[in-house]
């Protein structure tokens, strides 16, 4: 397998070994494969951020943070039947390191269909992500994974903490 170079490649590359984590049916080596194949899509120093998190925006800044993250990826996926991402728009940008990445998570969990519409602004140097802003639908996640009361129940102890 190649390894992907291009702003182009590596954005997609994300997304499709997001896919493969969630709903690849993987063994424990397989999955500690693919955390490792995600994670190294990324600068040993990076910025990511989810600007739309209901928990706040709490940036990435290494390889490590992103494994990490992604080992606890949408949480709770038991169930899932199909998550592909669906591109539906991939745009060049002036600078050649920038690309904006139109795209949705399409799938099927406990016999629910679903789509997660996402965007990321990706920055990409030398093959890795240094820098990414993912807009992602959030509530839609919580309620393709049946997570709702738990998003909800987090959002109201945090506003009770405010």
């Amino acid at each position: 397998m190649t390894e992907p170079t291009t702003p182009a490649e590596v954005v997609r590359a994300v997304a499709a070994g997001v896919s493969r984590l969630v709903a690849g049916n993987l063994d424990e080596q397989e999955r500690q494969v693919q955390l490792d194949r995600l994670a190294n899509l990324y600068a040993e120093q990076t910025d990511v951020r989810h600007p739309f998190s209901p928990g706040g925006d709490v940036p990435l800044r290494t390889r490590a943070e992103l494994r990490q993250h992604f080992a606890h990826g949408p949480g709770g996926t038991q169930g899932v039947e199909r998550f592909e991402p669906v591109e539906t728009g991939l745009h060049q940008t002036d600078d050649p390191e920038v690309v904006v990445f139109e795209f949705g998570y399409v799938g099927s969990a406990d016999g629910r269909d679903f789509t997660l519409p996402c965007v990321f602004v990706v920055r990409v140097r030398d093959g890795v992500i240094v820098e990414s802003r993912d807009y992602a639908d959030h509530v839609a996640a919580a309620r393709a994974f049946g997570r709702l009361p738990e998003l909800a129940s987090a959002l109201t102890a945090a506003a009770g903490a405010s």
